[in-house]
């Protein structure tokens, strides 16, 4: 397997791996990435789930990979990971953990659950998302705000980044992720944010793709400026790889023999900006295309495939849990 290359996140004083594993798809039972309904064969209890989930997290170990990424809205995904590092005796000294909060899990483990989560960017939830977290991880590097938009308000509550304020100031690097067709709003009025007298965001974690773009020249002013960048969704949850997608066969069109995933997450990682990419693999096998990623030549020739953000966030919108 591929050795990842590490690199420092900005200016947190945090060394991570350039390529992160995320959590989303493994702590809970459906998730919207095409085709994740064959991706954990049929077996979907908790006490299965777990068991994968730290099967992922040793290939993840054994690769190089020095950063997890989770959320208290991943369903069990904070808890995989705490029984996970309890077993590591020690071996996890050089790990960074980011977690995030502002979502509520309500799915109950339904397949069919009518929601599977709720925004809610509110001091209350803050807090205690803060502490429930702190309670099985028991320790943590980076705590972002888990998709900032207009609509939430959360960039105009003072109340709020001043609690996040108080967080950075006990040693927690803040960060901010994004999300929808204003990320690059978004991700400009995070930079202007500060907290006595320094600004509050060492991290932001957002969306860019082949097909989503755009955020791309406000991220490259966050790295100028210091700011960890951390990449999501660089396989478009599954547009960038899924046989049934157009894009998909599109971008293979163009590689030939080289793995979709491969070429997505390679164009990723070529971003000069991007200190981090996050894989969002729900098995190994999956893991290990990830990583070859590291294999693909810096001046791939990629096909032009960005969409309007509009265009691409209604289609991600649409997505159904799986």
């Amino acid at each position: 397997m591929t050795h990842v290359d590490q690199r420092a996140l900005g200016k947190t004083g945090l060394t991570v791996s350039r390529m992160g594993l995320g959590l989303a798809a493994l702590g809970r039972p459906a998730y919207i990435n095409l085709g994740h309904e064959t991706d954990l064969a049929g077996r979907r209890d908790p006490f299965w789930m777990e068991r994968h989930t730290h099967h992922v997290l040793d290939s993840a170990l054994h690769a190089g990979i020095r950063y997890i990424d989770a959320a208290r809205s991943y369903g069990k995904a904070e808890a995989f990971l705490a029984s996970w590092i309890d077993g590591q005796e020690g071996t996890l000294h050089d790990f960074v953990i980011g977690s995030k909060w502002g979502y509520n899990y309500i799915g109950d483990w339904q397949l069919d659950a009518a929601v599977h989560e709720v925004k809610d960017h509110s001091l209350a939830t803050l807090d205690r998302q803060f502490h429930e977290t702190l309670a099985l991880l028991h320790d943590l590097d980076v705590y972002q705000i888990h998709s900032a938009t207009d609509e939430s308000g959360v960039l105009e509550d003072a109340d709020v980044l001043l609690r996040l304020g108080e967080m950075r100031d006990e040693g927690i690097v803040i960060g901010v992720t994004t999300s929808g067709p204003d990320q690059v709003r978004t991700i400009r009025r995070a930079l202007e944010i500060e907290i006595g007298g320094r600004p509050l965001f060492g991290t932001i974690q957002a969306t860019w793709n082949l097909l989503e773009p755009s955020a791309g020249d406000a991220l490259a002013d966050a790295h100028d400026a210091g700011v960890g960048v951390i990449v999501k969704e660089a396989l478009a949850n599954g547009r960038l790889t899924h046989q049934d997608s157009a894009a998909a066969m599109t971008l293979q069109h163009a590689v030939r023999d080289l793995p979709r995933d491969a070429a997505a997450l390679a164009a990723a990682l070529a971003q000069p900006w991007a200190d981090m990419v996050l894989s969002g693999a729900t098995t190994e096998a999956q893991l290990h295309d990830n990583l070859s990623a590291f294999n693909v030549e810096p001046d791939l020739d990629l096909p032009d495939l960005a969409e309007p953000p509009g265009e691409y966030w209604t289609t991600r919108a649409m997505q159904p849990w799986n």
